[in-house]
């Protein structure tokens, strides 16, 4: 296991050297795992895998996203996660039924809802380095977040009917009913009990576990109640965003959300190694007679998937303009962002052991995951500087907007305490820095050296006298983690 993460950390570190997001270099390592000999052999219980794979990561995406641009977007965003992922479920669905005849419609269906849902993690990391437009990035985080609770809503339900044998269409509507509205208390509810236990606690290490043990306990109740828990894990990050940036502190905040991230990565790593040995199971189970059949399956597959997409926004785009309100070339790059990730790796191994055709739905979802990362993920970049689409500075306006307005106000709270002692320091301070946000030229390259050669001075010293024996390295410690927050602080002084 220390060895598979810190390849992934190798593969992320190459990839952001090559512009390309770091899943498909991953997934690549973790096909390559099923043909490498003598490799141990791990299971993951089918019934573990959406919680830890999909809660934390969706919870991630959601705490980030902008209520106020999905509002602004939501056509759009709605078009995607509905309309896309419909059609491509059902078109994979009648592909791999008329490619294996003896796969129940239900299994056809269930494939189809694993790799509908694009990853939007995957296409962001590219469009991050080619600063696109800012809502053509809303549009594709937007559309990860409600994409998966759609199409994992359908693979629920096929599964059901695959071990059933049906699925009555009277009780499928008011069923769908009790799932969203219910999923929606549910995320509400729990992000007031969240903010409450939150605000009783005060220590780091406490605070970050509860924040995890709270993500995956609001899956599991959202499942046990027999409600969506992607559908619940959005809402209730989304209700929780909007308070815990007034209720949390920064020295909570900061460590939490390093700790996220690293979190973040870490699991999808580990999601494309798991995959990696579940595809060893089925190779050594294999004949080869069986791999002409399983190829063609996956080719196909992908192949649907990624056309059924390009379809459905350029038919929404040609049939109604305002249903996407993009141009042809956003339009054609949102087309072509269909890579599959987690969400997909996940489904597919949470299929009970006994699914029909399980093998070959786990093959071929991973292969549409491979597949989607390597064509459409390594091709993105060259598509984006061909269709020369231009960045627009919105989120920097809007940056330097709440700059100006902050230190504002705080210059306004420094003048009402013109008495204290520190109140000179503190508004020259701020005075420096809403000069620097309204534009106004400053030596900033001067600035920066000298605050290089202070901040140097000072570590030397509390590390010269750590070594003479001045002082413990209790006391440096302490020291040294102010000298950290010191640094960060004095950076905004020269920052761009």
């Amino acid at each position: 296991m220390i060895a598979l993460l810190l390849g992934g950390a190798g593969l992320a570190a190459l990839a952001r050297r090559m512009a390309t997001p770091y899943p498909a270099l991953v997934a690549v390592a973790g096909a390559a795992l099923a043909f490498v000999p003598r490799v141990p052999t791990l299971v993951l219980d089918p019934e573990l895998a959406l919680a830890l794979f999909v809660a934390p990561v969706l919870l991630d995406a959601a705490f980030d996203a902008s209520q106020r641009d999905l509002r602004a977007n939501w056509r759009t965003v709605a078009s995607l996660a509905l309309g896309a992922v419909a059609l491509t479920i059902a078109v994979v669905a009648l592909v791999a039924h008329a490619l294996v005849p003896g796969m129940p419609w239900a299994a056809a269906i269930a494939l189809g809802a694993i790799v509908a849902p694009p990853d939007a993690a995957a296409a962001t990391a590219v469009l991050k380095q080619l600063r696109p437009p800012h809502r053509l990035m809303v549009i594709l985080e937007g559309e990860s977040l409600f994409n998966d609770a759609s199409a994992l809503l359908v693979y629920r339900i096929a599964v059901g009917a695959a071990f059933t044998g049906f699925v009555s269409g009277w009780s499928l509507l008011p069923m769908m009913l009790f799932v969203t509205l219910g999923s929606l208390i549910l995320g509400l509810v729990l992000s007031r009990v969240m903010l409450f236990i939150a605000l009783k606690i005060s220590d780091v290490a406490t605070a970050v576990i509860v924040q995890f043990c709270g993500t995956f306990a609001v899956w599991m109740l959202a499942e046990r109640l027999h409600l969506s828990g992607i559908l619940t894990m959005v809402v209730f990050a989304m209700a929780l965003t909007r308070r815990a940036g007034e209720l949390t502190p920064a020295r909570i905040r900061v460590p939490s959300f390093a700790v996220w991230e690293v979190a973040v990565f870490v699991l999808n790593v580990l999601a494309f190694i798991l995959v990696g040995f579940q595809l060893r199971l089925i190779v050594t189970r294999l004949e080869r007679s069986m791999w002409i059949e399983y190829a063609w399956v996956a080719v196909a597959v992908c192949a649907a998937v990624i056309l059924a997409r390009i379809a459905w926004v350029m038919m929404s785009v040609a049939v109604r303009r305002d249903a996407l309100a993009l141009s042809r070339r956003a339009a054609a790059v949102v087309g072509w962002c269909g890579m599959r990730g987690t969400v997909t790796l996940a489904a597919a191994l949470a299929l009970p052991t006994r699914f029909p055709h399980r093998d070959l739905i786990l093959f071929t979802a991973f292969a549409v995951v491979l597949g989607t990362l390597v064509v459409q993920g390594m091709t993105l970049r060259p598509l984006m500087n061909w269709l020369k689409i231009e960045h627009d500075d919105q989120v920097e306006r809007e940056v330097r907007l709440a700059r100006v307005e902050t230190l504002r106000a705080a210059l306004a709270a420094c003048a009402a305490s013109a008495g204290a002692e520190a109140a000179a320091l503190v508004r020259r301070r701020y005075e420096l820095l809403l000069r620097r946000a309204e534009g106004v030229p400053q030596a900033v390259a001067a600035d920066a050296e000298v605050i290089r050669a202070t901040v140097a001075a000072e570590r030397q010293r509390l590390n010269a006298l750590r070594a003479d024996g001045t002082i413990s390295d209790a006391a440096f410690q302490q020291v040294e983690q102010e000298l950290d927050w010191e640094e960060l602080d004095l950076e905004q002084l020269v920052r761009d």
